[in-house]
């Protein structure tokens, strides 16, 4: 498998965060903090028990009974934003979307970020409640329309299912397996916790938590339907998370990570998604250095995971998943950025402001799709992103 050590300056220390999830409730809460195998059984059983299982692929995936753990395999992982007390008619868009490629050796692990902003074409689809004709669009918007006038799991597998169409329709990947992450989900992680310690590379401005002179919880912003930024509101001082060694309190976790507008690099999504990976890291490894050992947190710890995700295994037990992967360590966990990581966007008519994949961005999920990535790579080094 190519090692992105090379050339020099390079790190494979890059650690996203939802298939950490997937791989963490297999294997790595088999071992404590001080590397002694826990009651492997018991554990692992509670590890996966924990995780929400549905069938999300649906018809992309129909073939259940007949498949296996082996060969090459790729992961759709669908990250959610979703608010407590959201009107469940409000649509819910996906907010981040990527493919976790495992090559046929099962020795590592490629994963692809999809800008949530890709103008793409989504199919025709009917849900049952109210069908969608079909027609270009942002691709987070493919969930939205798939789960429109749906509440629930319902909501959750036929917007999953939709996007998975409309991914399998831009790259040809079918996904063997998916799943879906709630952040509001990593809030109660990090409650059981307790907080979590991380490095924050960029000063960071909240347009969504700040405080009155009083010390009152208030929005600083007021945010437009669209996300976007309308006004600063007066008398709101906003969070700021500034560049350095931080500690997260649970609201601030859940704050941090949906920051993309005040960025001090104004690389706004692409930092988004890079702040996530980093943050996650160091939930992973406050849970592996004070979690795993503690016998009160562990059960807490066990339940928050698992309320985080919604998993679709594709028909193959979670357990077959673990054991397959069970040489992947974290730093083999390679991320490549699509579009080199450059914005590369148009204004689209009726769409706003979008993201246009490369030629070279098509090339390399064709690439995903026929299990050569690491020749991608050897000829795209500077797209492996940077620790």
């Amino acid at each position: 498998m190519y090692d992105p050590s090379r050339p020099p300056g390079r790190s494979r220390r890059r650690r996203p965060w939802w298939p950490w999830l997937l791989v963490v409730s297999g294997t790595l809460l088999l071992v404590g903090s001080s590397g002694v195998l826990l009651a492997g059984r018991v554990l692992f059983s509670a590890a996966t028990n924990s995780v929400n299982q549905q069938n999300l692929l649906g018809a992309v995936n129909p073939e259940r009974e007949h498949v296996s753990i082996t060969g090459a395999k790729n992961i759709l992982l669908v990250g959610l934003d979703t608010r407590p007390g959201q009107d469940p008619s409000e649509l819910t868009r996906s907010d981040s979307i990527i493919i976790m490629h495992v090559p046929a050796s099962h020795q590592g692990a490629y994963l692809i970020s999809i800008p949530r902003d890709s103008y793409v074409r989504i199919p025709a689809y009917d849900n049952g409640k109210v069908p969608f004709n079909g027609g270009e669009n942002k691709i987070n918007a493919a969930f939205a329309f798939g789960s429109r006038g749906l509440t629930g799991d319902a909501a959750l597998s036929h917007g999953f299912e939709l996007l998975a169409q409309t991914v399998e329709g831009l790259t040809g990947i079918t996904p063997d397996a998916g799943a879906i992450i709630d952040f509001q989900g990593f809030k109660e992680v990090v409650q059981v916790l307790g907080k979590v310690c991380m490095y924050v590379d960029e000063d960071t401005t909240s347009i969504h938590i700040g405080h009155t002179e009083d010390g009152t919880f208030a929005p600083p912003y007021k945010i437009n339907p669209d996300g976007t930024l309308n006004r600063r509101n007066p008398g709101v001082t906003p969070n700021f998370y500034a560049k350095g060694q931080h500690c997260f309190t649970p609201t601030e976790a859940l704050d941090f990570v949906r920051q993309r507008d005040l960025l001090a690099n104004k690389d706004f999504d692409y930092g988004r998604q890079r702040h996530q990976q980093q943050f996650i890291k160091a939930v992973l490894q406050e849970v592996v250095d004070r979690g795993l050992s503690s016998p009160t947190k562990l059960p807490g710890l066990l339940s928050a995971v698992g309320k985080t995700m919604t998993v679709d295994s594709g028909g193959i037990p979670l357990e077959d998943w673990a054991f397959a992967m069970r040489g992947i360590d974290p730093k083999d966990l390679v991320s490549i950025k699509t579009n080199n990581g450059k914005f590369n966007s148009r204004s689209i008519p009726g769409v706003g402001s979008a993201e246009v994949l490369s030629d070279t961005s098509l090339e390399l999920l064709h690439d995903v799709k026929s299990d050569r990535v690491d020749e991608f790579i050897t000829a795209h080094p500077d797209w492996v992103a940077a620790s």
